[in-house]
């Protein structure tokens, strides 16, 4: 990708020294930043002091993934320091979260009820659908920092200031000064609700890592070959961990499109799950995620391609609605699920708001409204500049979208 293009995100001086540092040192057979799984894991088990195996999975995962990116991602130094980074922390702070179940095993009983998914397909609304439902009181989200560090556990007495938020806090910062243009493409705060993408990092087992970077192979293996039912039990095993510091509300508030492809395993570990899920026809929804993952893989690679981009969110989001039409039709839980419009929420965030409690027969009250009104207020649409974007950038039409989501345009025609 050029970096002139819109969709790039652009790079600072500071970047482009980085990435010229770690050029020459890759040309004298020196590289700091490489990526190693095995040694991942030796150095996250003893600064952990973690004594046990690695979760299975998550050794599986991270195999995967560490492979993947060493052979297909072309990643810049940038890139690979980032990454390295994020690995050698996520397998710390879940060894933490390991030890703490091995010390307190009581920590498995806290109870899980009546969970919220919001699962629409990327760039249907459902991040501001999260942001909003999250001002109720009564919800609970896991937020930006506590995914990233979740250890030491947080507690009522310092859940809004602590160690961990203010180191999350500086990091987001100094990124953003290192790429000013990094927040008009991708929002992130440190208090701002996170998604699942986050929990499942801790698992090895997510599609974070594919929004940063080109990795087929390791897509393929989380797709169509890794444990869907132990990454949502491990799911489970983390609401409870953050529970148990004692910051609980009424009911946990979730979202991640991914769960598109997973609603048996949700429904498994959850039984007593509800299910929102947001639609928008195909042909915005496509060109609109492409711009967003292939902006963001811009910065970690110097050799983006859009079109190659386009493809692969094209085939990978169908893929995944099919499996989701055959999972629900399979387990008939019509009552649990409740579809939503885009362009009916667009219109009236609050009124198709107040529409899910209605269905759901929750409560809807007077200051979960004026919390919500105060955020529309303060976050109006490209807060942060616009993002502009076609189809043709990517490679794609509306006939060739039209036919690869054939079924889930008909579903669209039944609502």
């Amino acid at each position: 990708m050029v970096e002139k293009s819109p969709i790039a995100i652009k790079r600072t001086p500071m970047l482009h020294v980085i990435n010229g540092v770690g050029s020459f040192l890759k040309t004298i057979k020196l590289n700091p930043f490489t990526l190693n799984a095995e040694k991942i894991i030796q150095k996250a088990k003893k600064k952990a002091a973690y004594k046990g195996a690695i979760p299975q999975s998550f050794k599986e995962g991270l195999y995967k993934l560490v492979d993947s990116i060493n052979e297909e991602a072309n990643v810049n130094s940038f890139g690979e320091l980032a990454l390295k980074t994020l690995l050698e922390r996520t397998l710390y702070q879940r060894l933490k979260i390991e030890q703490a179940f091995q010390q307190n095993p009581s920590i498995a009983k806290i109870p899980i009820k009546d969970p919220i998914f919001i699962i629409g397909m990327p760039r249907t609304g459902t991040t501001i659908l999260h942001a909003l439902m999250h001002e109720d009181p009564a919800h609970r989200s896991p937020l930006a920092w506590e995914c990233l560090l979740p250890y030491p556990v947080p507690r009522k007495e310092n859940f809004r200031d602590n160690p961990q938020l203010r180191t999350i806090e500086k990091e987001f910062g100094q990124l953003f000064q290192l790429v000013p243009d990094f927040k008009k493409k991708h929002h992130m705060e440190v208090n701002s609700p996170q998604e699942c993408l986050g929990i499942n990092a801790l698992d090895a087992t997510s599609f974070q890592t594919n929004a940063q970077v080109y990795i087929p192979s390791y897509m393929n293996w989380f797709s169509n070959e890794s444990d869907q039912l132990q990454t949502m039990r491990f799911h489970k095993r983390f609401l409870q961990y953050l529970g148990s510091g004692g910051t609980m509300a009424d009911r946990w508030l979730l979202k991640s499109p991914v769960h598109l492809f997973r609603l048996e395993e949700i429904f498994a570990v959850y039984p007593d799950a509800r299910i929102i899920m947001t639609h928008r026809h195909p042909t915005k929804v496509v060109p609109s995620a492409s711009s967003l993952i292939a902006s963001v893989r811009s910065l970690y690679s110097n050799q983006e391609d859009t079109k190659r981009t386009g493809a692969e969110q094209s085939k990978l989001w169908s893929d995944y609605f099919n499996r989701f039409l055959i999972a629900r039709k399979k387990l008939n839980r019509e009552d649990q699920i409740l579809d939503l419009k885009f362009e009916d929420f667009v219109k009236n965030q609050l009124g198709v708001i107040q529409q899910i409690y209605e269905h759901f027969g929750w409560e809807f009250s007077s200051v979960a409204k004026e919390k919500m009104q105060t955020f529309l207020d303060q976050n109006p649409k490209d807060k942060y500049g616009a993002h502009y974007y076609t189809l043709k950038d990517f490679g794609l039409t509306e006939q060739g979208i039209n036919q690869q989501f054939h079924n889930y345009i008909q579903f669209l025609e039944t609502l």
